[in-house]
Order: structure tokens, then sequence, then C-alpha cells
């Protein structure tokens, strides 16, 4: 399995794991108005929230997931630290698109727990991108060896 699929695999369980965090808390009324998906669809004037879902899904899985494995030979540490730091790029990457949907740098207009969360996801999203990857290269190099 070459690293572009296993990126794009890890790309897409990370961004599962995420999603499901992204749901958990939008159910318990944890920060309601930080809604990513409906920011993005607002951004791109989608059509509707389900469009803005596949983008999601597309962006961590395809750019994510293939930056990561692009990059994950030259970022420092084991798996889920490697993906930790990759998360915090992602994250990073707030700074162009919140203040799009004019939630302000980092979505602080939200209040200092929006910046707070959104990192905690990304640094979970880097984590289980980063676990994902490293499971499915062993895995690989295990059947290749025997």
């Amino acid at each position: 399995m070459s690293k572009v699929v296993r990126g794009l695999i890890a790309g897409f369980v990370a961004t599962l794991v995420l999603s499901a965090l992204m749901v958990m808390k939008q159910a318990v009324s944890l920060m309601p108005e930080l809604d990513v998906v409906t920011m993005l669809t607002s951004m791109l004037s989608l059509p509707s929230v389900a469009f803005g879902w596949l983008v999601h899904f597309m962006i961590g899985t395809i750019a994510w997931g293939i930056g990561y494995a692009l990059l994950r030979p030259h970022l420092p540490g084991g798996a889920i630290w490697s993906g930790v730091l990759f998360g915090t790029a992602a994250w990073l990457m707030m700074i162009v698109v919140i203040p799009m949907v004019g939630a302000g740098l980092f979505g602080i207009n939200m209040g200092i727990m929006a910046p707070i969360m959104t990192f905690m996801l990304h640094a979970i999203f880097g984590a289980v991108l980063g676990a994902v990857y490293q499971a499915l290269a062993e895995s690989a190099s295990r059947h290749s060896v025997a």
C-alpha cells in the first residue's frame, strides 16, 4: 500500500473521529455557534449542509491525509506526536478560514472557548491521523516481509 493510500485512509478515519466529536458537541449544546460545517457551507455558498459535510470530508481525507503522508518523513516524533503537530498546522489554517465567516481570528468573536475547542479537536484529529497512518504502515511492512 502506498503512502498516499495510507494517508487517504488515515485522513478519512481521522475525519470520521473529528466529525463524531463535532456532532456530539452539537448534540450536548457545547458551543452550538461553533458549527464549522455550517460555516464552510455558508462561506462556499453551497446549496446545503450535506455539501458542507462532503467538502469537510474531502479536506480531511484528501488535503490533510495526503499532506500528512507526504510530510511524515520530515515531522519529528512518533506517530501520535507528529500527528498532533500536523493537526496544529491544520488548526493554524483557521487564521485564514474562520475570519472569512465573520468569526474573528480563530473564532475569537465566539469567545475564548472557540480557539481552545478547535485546537483540541484538531489535536485529536492529528493524533488519530498519525496513529492510523502508522498502524497501516506497520501492517503493510509485516505483510511485505511474510
